[in-house]
This record gives structure tokens, sequence and C-alpha cells, in this order.
């Protein structure tokens, strides 16, 4: 599904990433861990293609095709959606509207018709049943006045709207106590299948209790210096990031 290259990228000149090389197949999911500032977050920025983050060397191949040279719109219509570790706000713009507009957009780009209202509305209640969200919240403006864990919760619901084929979930763990945690952790359990495929970055070890990786990767100084199984997560919540760093080094 999703294939990495020899990935260079930079931020306002400043070199992040140094030669990733990644390979992601449908039903999958991947962890990326790594201290601060080691290029998770840049990573997967550049994949879902944000506009600030410049890719300068390698190639991303999505589904068969190269994806360097598309905005990040064009990615989102293909079927990549990346969540954020500050959602924003928008006052004014329910997260019903949104959502619709969100799947509007999506089939627009596909050459399709508007969803049908009576559609939409089966859908957005399936879905929102299927997370255990609340009638009341779908009514509320987009991410105003909620809660870290409402905001993270919101975003596992577009998530299971627009049903994108690899989901990259940057830091949702950020912030969030236990209850939270699981709840948002349950939404991506129940979402994923064999035709679709995740990417969680993540700091600490606790999220993947939760959503079990079927392949944990470690970034260090913009490369990928360690990869395994779920059991590296555990050995990196013990040791925490020194001894990659020595090993690197040595």
């Amino acid at each position: 599904m999703l294939k990495i290259k020899n990935l260079h990228a930079s931020v306002e000149d400043k070199t992040i990433l140094r030669g990733i090389n990644l390979e992601v197949k449908a039903g999958e999911v991947h962890a990326i861990m790594g201290p601060n500032g080691s290029g998770k977050s840049t990573l997967a920025s550049v994949i879902a293609g944000k506009e600030e983050y410049e890719a300068t060397e390698g190639e991303i191949i999505f589904e068969g095709q190269n994806i360097d040279e598309l905005a990040a719109e064009e990615r989102a219509h293909k079927g990549i959606f990346l969540s954020f570790q500050y959602p924003v706000e928008i006052p004014g713009v329910s997260v019903t509207n949104f959502m619709k507009t969100a799947i509007n957009a999506t089939r627009k780009a596909k050459g399709l018709d508007d969803m049908p209202a009576k559609e939409m509305l089966k859908l957005i209640r399936e879905k929102s049943e299927l997370l255990e969200i609340d009638r009341k919240f779908l009514s509320r403006s987009l991410n105003q006045g909620f809660s870290g864990g409402e905001k993270k919760r919101n975003e596992i619901f577009q998530m299971a709207i627009l049903e994108p084929k690899l989901a990259i979930l940057d830091e949702t763990d950020s912030g969030l106590d236990i209850d939270a945690l699981r709840i948002v952790a349950n939404g991506v359990n129940k979402l994923k299948s064999k035709d679709n495929a995740v990417i969680i970055i993540t700091h600490y070890q606790r999220l993947l209790d939760y959503i079990i990786p079927d392949f944990v990767h470690v970034i260090h100084n913009g490369k990928i210096v360690k990869s395994g199984g779920k059991e590296l997560a555990h050995e990196l919540e013990e040791k925490g990031y020194d001894w990659i760093k020595e090993e690197v080094n040595a």
C-alpha cells in the first residue's frame, strides 16, 4: 500500500528526515516511536503532503502511484488520513456539517454526486453508534470547548466516516487520560480491516497496550534505526531511548 524509499525532507531549510525506508501493507498496524525531535511528526506530515514540509530526495509510493507532486487535499481524496496532535477549532460549524462537507468533497473528487441526505444521516448515525458518540456531541461546534479526549475521539469519528485506506495517527495519545485512551483505541480497533492500514506515531508504549502493532520502528536523527515487533515497544518503555542512541553510535 505505502512504500517510502530513501526519503529526505526539510522544514524551513532545516533537514529533518535523512533517508527513511518504510513499507506498509494493507491490514497492518505500524508504530513509529522515537525521542522528541527525531522526525516522527515530520514523517507523518510529509506522507500527508503538508505544504510547509519539503521532500528533497527519495519517493513516496501509495497504491502503486508516486504521490510526491500531489497536494495534501489530493492525497486525502486518495485515502490518506492524518489526525492532528492539536486539532483546530471551527466555531459555528457543527461536527455533523463538517462531516457532510468532508464526505461530499471526497465524492466530488471522485466524480460522484453529493451523498443523498438520508444516506448521509444513516452513515453518521451508524458510525456514531459504533464509536459510542452521543447525539448531542454531533451538534456542537467542531472542537470548540472540547476536552483533549473529545477532540481525539472526534478525529477517530472523522476517520470512521471517511474510511481512509491509510490512517496516520500523530500522537493521538497526547494528553489523554486512561479512559479517553481506551475510547480512542477502541475506535481505531473497530475500524481496522484487511483493506486498510494504520500508522501510529507515539512517544509512549501505553497506547500500544490497546492498539497492538504488527511492527514497531524507532526513528533517531531522521532515520529508522531499529524495527521489530510489539516487544520492541516494551523494551523502549523499560530502557528509554538512550540504548538505541548508543547502538547507533557504536
